[in-house]
């Protein structure tokens, strides 16, 4: 999900129709300036109020530098951006955060937020990719919108999956040896 500017009231409703338990901000700075409502301390106080537990998972952020990373692993990915954050979930921090959010979607019903609306411009897209190889079932929630399935590689770069459920994106989708 991804919050933009919409008010707080329509973020609760999107998050009461599927039974949101928990929230993961996976901003690489938890605040906005345009909503203060979405601030860190804020968001975390309204969401409790709705009986929501919030979690802010700094190793899942965005607006990552380029990694040293073999740049045909991820060639599939035009954007920098996007080809940046694919390098970033092979590292050691993403499979940290990656077991929080999975430890914590485990327990409760849980939401993964940053600031973008469309999934497909956003690098929840690479977390849902990560997720759905590894077995989970992964949903889009847009406002006014209901839960869109997430499809392996609906949006993008086409992901290449290898026996661990580690996704890359090379040339071709085929990962390296």
């Amino acid at each position: 999900m991804g919050h933009w500017t919409c008010p707080q009231d329509k973020v609760l409703a999107n998050l009461a129709g599927p039974g949101i338990e928990a929230l993961v901000d996976v901003r690489a700075q938890p605040g906005s300036r345009r909503s203060p409502q979405f601030g860190q301390d804020e968001l975390r106080r309204w969401l409790g109020e709705a009986d929501i537990d919030y979690l802010h998972v700094p190793e899942l952020a965005g607006r990552r530098r380029k990694q040293n990373a073999d740049p045909a692993i991820n060639a599939a990915w035009q954007n920098q951006s996007f080809h940046n954050y694919a390098d970033h979930t092979l590292t050691p921090e993403f499979a940290a955060g990656l077991a929080r959010l999975e430890e914590l979607a485990a327990r409760q019903r849980t939401v993964v937020m940053c600031g973008e609306p469309m999934p497909w411009r956003c690098h929840r897209l690479l977390i849902a990719n990560a997720l759905a190889a590894r077995g989970w079932q992964v949903s889009h929630l847009m406002t006014d919108q209901p839960p869109r399935p997430h499809v392996l590689g609906q949006w993008g770069a086409t992901p290449a999956v290898d026996d661990n459920g580690l996704v890359t994106y090379p040339i071709g989708g085929v990962p390296s040896e």
